[in-house]
């Protein structure tokens, strides 16, 4: 006989060995061109890997992030391609962008680039092996969102649950694929705050509602090009579904974002689970040794600066960079600054130490960091505050205006234009922010908030992606919105139906009216003759 700690012994074994047999086979579609989306979705990633799953991504760019339980296949841009990329990103930094709606108007040519990019990802020959060899079989598919709902046609190809990967906050672009309700009065259309306690004013909604218009007419015609793409990757596929119909297999969506500290409160359905913070490291790691020695011997503190992987030094007028040097140069404190042309650098300074490469949340993690100077990419402002170091934001395009905007209202900081970048406002609201409290004491009480959850984002993303994948998707929680067409999610037929009632009972009236006027007109007529 087996005594009974022996048996518990055995039970223990075989718990521990049914658990760890079931890894899932997960596949990441992370084909977009932005690195700074690619950090995000590959940190998703990385946390399933270091569970035990295997997980096979598809990438465009190298990924910075990396698990020996991730197989990665990479189709790599060409030098055409990268320096077209360049061109791209140099031409968008020139424009004025604060308006996000009308930027995105404005840049939907110079976007189709990275969408007819994405598409060609998945067109490669290593890329359509994987649902072409019968020997793969996936369990999930994680997909980048970068308003490229084509791909998620692969989903339906190797017969998998999808959840999206979205690194920006619930937004009327992405919230269509849940069901996620569009609450224009109070709700900003993309990046923007609302003041605690009070809702938005005539003059806030009436630009929220008109950002919310021109965002329509932007997705609008996003769907067309997507409903292209998605033709001409499965369009040679009979037994795939109508691409509106493929949407519908989108189980959740993974936001990176955190309304409970970061606003604005709204309603969410179900389907959408917020992993804000995901590629921040629970302990960060060692810093390289010229990183680590520059920083101990900051005795007045340090500043880090890093405009994004995707604007680079040469993409910045000179003058600015002169600018910015002038100011930077002359400090007590130290700066550590992201600059890709180690031969050309804007100029030698004790106080300076550039590189091309930064480990960017493991710097915002040292206690020297008195100020990180930023472009206000999503991903950054996030590490910013979970680290709970103020801001100094220089943003450029897209949704960073908006995250600018938010952060300075939130009391994080200041921010400027790049584009009109002088010496003077630089020098003061660098001094303002390391001289001036309030700004690190608002963005640390923020930073307890925001790590105050019931679960962090690493356990939330291992948690609901086992759980779609134990339940083999997740309609169950699907909203009824994601099955209806825009007039029966709006109760317009329901008002029509009403205002035909409404003129049919005015016709009424106005008929009852004409024959009692003809008969009282025509029985006075009678009195009278008589």
């Amino acid at each position: 006989m087996v005594s009974k700690p022996s048996r518990f012994l055995l039970l223990a074994v075989a718990v521990a060995f049914i658990s760890g047999s079931q890894s899932a086979n997960i596949l990441g579609i992370f084909a977009s061109l932005s690195p700074s989306h690619l950090i995000i979705q590959m940190s998703a990633a990385k946390v399933l890997a270091e569970k035990g799953h295997n997980v096979t991504v598809v990438t465009t760019l190298k990924p910075v992030v990396t698990h020996k339980n991730i197989t990665v296949i990479q189709v790599p841009l060409s030098q055409e391609e990268k320096r077209q990329m360049s061109d791209t990103v140099g031409k968008m930094s020139e424009s004025d962008n604060s308006n996000l709606a009308l930027s995105l108007l404005r840049m939907m040519g110079q976007m189709e680039f990275k969408f007819r990019r994405n598409a060609k990802t998945l067109m490669d020959d290593r890329v359509k092996d994987l649902y072409l060899n019968e020997d793969n079989k996936f369990d999930l598919v994680l997909s980048g969102y970068f308003m490229n709902d084509f791909q998620l046609g692969f989903a339906k190809k190797v017969k998998a649950p999808v959840i999206v990967v979205a690194t920006m906050a619930p937004n009327q672009l992405v919230n269509p694929l849940i069901g996620n309700p569009l609450e224009v009065s109070y709700v900003p259309s993309i990046s923007d705050s609302v003041e605690k306690g009070k809702g938005l004013p005539f003059k806030q909604r009436l630009t929220n509602y008109v950002s919310s218009v021109s965002l329509g007419l932007f997705q609008y015609l996003t769907e067309r090009r997507n409903r292209k793409l998605f033709k001409e990757i499965f369009g040679d596929d009979p037994t795939i579904p109508e691409y509106s119909e493929v949407l519908k297999n989108t189980s959740l969506i993974f936001f990176a974002s955190h309304a409970a500290s970061e606003g604005p409160i709204r309603p969410n359905v179900p389907g959408a689970i917020e992993i804000g913070g995901i590629q921040i490291k629970d302990k960060p790691d060692p810093l390289p040794q010229n990183m680590a020695e520059f920083l101990g011997n900051a005795t007045d503190g340090a500043i880090l600066l890093s405009l994004g992987s995707k604007v680079q030094g040469s993409h910045l007028k000179p003058d600015t960079v002169v600018k910015m040097f002038n100011v930077l140069s002359k400090l007590k404190q130290r700066v550590i600054w992201k600059w890709e042309d180690l031969e050309k650098t804007p100029g030698q300074s004790d106080n300076i130490l550039y590189s091309k490469w930064l480990p960017q949340d493991d710097i915002l993690a040292h206690p020297k960091i008195k100020l990180f100077i930023n472009h206000a990419g999503k991903g950054g402002i996030t590490e910013a505050q979970y680290h709970g170091k103020p801001m100094l934001s220089l943003p450029v395009f897209a949704d960073q205006p908006g995250n600018a905007d938010a952060m300075v209202k939130k009391g994080f900081g200041l921010t400027l234009s790049l584009l009109t970048l002088e010496e003077q406002p630089f020098q003061e609201a660098i001094l303002e922010i390391l001289w001036n409290p309030q700004y690190a004491q608002k963005v640390a009480s923020f930073s307890s908030l925001y790590r105050d959850r019931p679960m962090t984002a690493r356990e939330s993303v291992v948690y609901w992606t086992e759980y779609v994948i134990r339940h083999h998707g997740a309609a169950h929680l699907q909203s009824p919105l994601v099955h209806m067409n825009f007039i029966s999610a709006n109760n317009i037929d329901i008002y029509a139906l009403f205002a035909v009632i409404l003129v049919i009972l005015v016709l009424i009236l106005k008929a009852l009216v004409k024959l009692t006027y003809r008969k009282f007109f025509t029985m006075s007529r009678k009195e009278k003759t008589n």
